[in-house]
């Protein structure tokens, strides 16, 4: 469960939200194995170099908190769904098994395209024993000295990302399981299973990527839930039911492994959004119920809504503000930057009833996303994408001196 005392060092007052732009060189190489004009094992080293030139760039920005940049995923989600036991990669699925007004599947909707892959439930599901994540984070600890294996950030799928998407009753055939709360029983058993041998092997800074969250604050998905007459129960059902899922996912990690939750509106090719709508409506069950130490915000347009959310936020929790956009390579301006978080200080501190100043204890600052959370990246270049990580450093500099 979630530490009852704030946490600190993680998160960190300047943070990145974990994908970074793939040099040309990487892409290229894996273009390559996928097509079979090159075998896999030539890739290994690419990517090695890669993580290792990265490393070093989050470093001369003056970041605390380290990934890879998500070089050796295509997908910011990574493997984790797809090696499970009774689960199943599939390519050029059926469209009809989704849910069309689910934001992400929306937009490939009105391109006439469908989802290139996805993942689904084929028999029970369970943890092989074996994590998919551990060769990433082993190799970044060969890069960050000893005493900063603490500040490296591992990004992690949303529990119920192949959930959410498809239509009811198709995420899992009926004849494995009877009801949403097995499915999602043996799934958080998997996720705890996943946590425990990643703290085991050092890790302490996990953020899960949950685009889904900001789903239901949608008016045109809420629109096509009520629509659609499959449905058996409504989205504050199912949002009761995610939170109770993800607090399963979490319910035995060690008060020492910091958890925060990444909530933005996509990501996609093209810097793609897929949907809007502020936090209003899940602000309360968002930030009181759920047991995660951080919240990783995306606040760089009117899309996301203004700051009166976070008045919700409760006093052992801490919010990074992502008001830098990742996804232009136009510069934000640093003394705006550094307004917006002095309002978003005043409506946390109204909330709590202490200072500005208590506030900004519990805050950073970020993008408001990565910069590649698929492969192709952002249209951003990679100086730009160097530009805001130390424009994110510069304002946390200015409104934390001295903090990391």
């Amino acid at each position: 469960m979630a530490s009852k005392q704030l946490s600190r060092n993680p998160p960190f007052r300047a943070e990145h939200l974990g994908s970074l732009l793939r040099p040309r060189d990487l892409l290229q190489k894996r273009a390559a194995v996928d097509k079979g004009q090159a075998q896999a094992s030539e890739l290994t080293p690419v990517e090695d170099n890669a993580i290792k030139n990265i490393v070093q760039t989050q470093v001369d920005c003056g970041f605390r908190p380290m990934t890879d940049g998500e070089y050796r995923r295509h997908m910011f989600w990574g493997t984790f769904f797809p090696e499970l036991d009774g689960m199943k990669e599939i390519f050029n699925p059926d469209p009809d098994m989704f849910r069309p007004y689910m934001p992400d599947v929306a937009a490939f909707m009105e391109k006439e395209m469908k989802p290139g892959e996805t993942v689904v439930c084929v028999g029970k599901i369970k943890h092989t024993g074996e994590s998919t994540y551990i060769g990433q984070f082993e190799y970044l600890k060969t890069l960050v000295p000893k005493e900063r294996w603490g500040d490296i950030k591992m990004t992690l799928a949303a529990p119920e990302w192949y959930h959410m998407r498809y239509r009811e009753g198709r995420a899992y055939p009926k004849d494995v399981y009877l009801s949403d709360e097995e499915y999602f029983s043996d799934i958080a058993a998997a996720y705890r299973q996943e946590l425990h041998i990643l703290y085991e092997a050092g890790l302490r800074n996990v953020q899960i990527d949950d685009p889904n969250f900001a789903y239901f604050c949608s008016e045109k998905m809420l629109k096509g839930w009520e629509e659609d007459k499959e449905n058996v129960g409504t989205t504050e059902d199912l949002l009761d039911a995610y939170i109770k899922f993800y607090n399963d996912c979490l319910s035995k990690r060690p008060t020492d492994m910091h958890v925060g939750l990444h909530i933005c509106r996509g990501n996609f090719v093209g810097s793609r959004h897929f949907s809007e709508g502020g936090y209003d409506r899940i602000a309360t069950k968002l930030f009181q119920r759920l047991n995660v130490d951080t919240y990783y915000l995306e606040h760089d347009t009117p899309r996301a809504g203004g700051f009166e959310p976070l008045k919700h936020l409760p006093q052992n929790k801490n919010v990074i503000l992502g008001v830098i956009t990742s996804k232009f390579p136009k510069m934000e301006d640093k003394e705006e930057m550094k307004k917006r978080v002095y309002a978003a200080a005043d409506v946390v501190a109204e909330g709590s009833g202490s200072s500005r100043e208590e506030a900004l204890k519990r805050m950073g600052v970020s993008p408001q996303c990565g910069f590649a959370s698929h492969a192709e990246g952002n249209l951003v270049a990679h100086d730009d994408m160097v530009k805001k990580l130390k424009l994110v450093r510069q304002i946390a500099d200015e409104v934390w001196p001295g903090e990391p």
